[in-house]
């Protein structure tokens, strides 16, 4: 048994020394298509692990922590330090912060929510804020500001609809232009942009990509919604399969849509690090793959032994 432990311990070293030298190399193809292999994050610690295992940025801070953790809403000034630290942290690597994702599974102190048949369907994400628009005025406020720090980004999720978009870019408008008169510095070309994780978003995606910069493939919530399983029910685990040829093919609907519209589209869901469809993700055309920091070498290294000028043999 020992012999046995000792050999396995021997392979994940050498395992983990390959992975190092992949350090400082760009995530691409052998064939030269470059894509940005980023981490999920849920504070400015995360963002230090991520770094260390040398992400190429953020592609998902959940700011929902900041209000999970806390008994009252977080203030513009606590978000702001937490935003911009992490935005110095990374420099010039893109930072994306995704706007609370309140309700379903995730419930704050701060925000108590009336009971609900089924959450997951209910007052959530960018609906929430639309009842409770201060709050998203807010936490915009404090993500602009931050955006004079480094490379920001906001990502709204849940959205199902462009009027929704139009709402959100309309109250970042507000904020910039408040920003502006008081004199607090911001970047103005500050990109704003949707996660995809509902059969609507895909199929109108089109007209989602006329009203943001970039998309990102919440995979969770689509698996969810796209087969109708709960994926917080651990009884339906047997008949939750990721891999599903309709959730496959929503995600290609959706990077399809968002090129044509010059936009670039990302995968922030769980299966970003699943090795076995980086390939297929690579194919589809994705820009960029969000995941765990402990993933990024991984995939890298898989990204750097794929050929896309050779037909694949999956």
């Amino acid at each position: 048994t020992l012999a046995f432990y000792l050999e396995k311990k021997r392979e994940e070293e050498a395992a983990h020394r390959r992975r190092q030298a992949l350090v400082g190399k760009k995530s691409v193809t052998q064939d030269g298509r470059e894509v940005h292999v980023c981490c999920n994050v849920g504070n400015c610690e995360d963002v230090q692990a991520a770094l260390q295992n040398d992400c190429e940025g953020v592609g998902l801070f959940r700011s929902e922590f900041l209000y999970m953790g806390s008994e009252s809403l977080p203030s513009e000034e606590k978000q702001y330090a937490q935003y911009a630290r992490a935005a110095r942290m990374l420099g010039k690597k893109l930072l994306v912060i995704r706007t609370m994702d309140i309700g379903a599974d995730k419930q704050a102190a701060c925000l108590p929510l009336p009971h609900e048949e089924n959450p997951a369907l209910g007052m959530r994400s960018v609906r929430l804020c639309r009842q409770r628009p201060e709050i998203l005025l807010t936490q915009l406020r404090a993500v602009c500001r931050a955006s004079a720090e480094g490379n920001v980004a906001v990502m709204v999720p849940m959205i199902v609809a462009a009027e929704e978009v139009r709402w959100v870019r309309e109250m970042a408008a507000k904020v910039q232009g408040d920003l502006q008169r008081e004199g607090i510095p911001f970047d103005k070309n500050m990109q704003i942009g949707v996660m995809i994780e509902t059969p609507a978003a895909v199929l109108i995606a089109d007209e989602l990509a006329e009203e943001c910069d970039f998309f990102s493939i919440g995979t969770n919530d689509l698996t969810q919604y796209t087969c109708a399983l709960d994926r917080q029910n651990a009884k339906l685990e047997p008949f939750f399969n990721p891999h599903h040829p309709a959730v496959l093919r929503a995600i290609k609907m959706t990077i399809d849509a968002g090129h044509r519209h010059g936009i670039w589209v990302g995968i922030c869901g769980e299966l970003g690090a699943d090795t076995a469809l980086t390939e297929t993700f690579l194919r589809m055309g994705v820009d960029e793959l969000s995941m765990n920091a402990k993933s990024v070498l991984p995939v890298r290294k898989i990204i750097r032994s794929i050929d896309l000028s050779k037909p694949s043999d999956k």
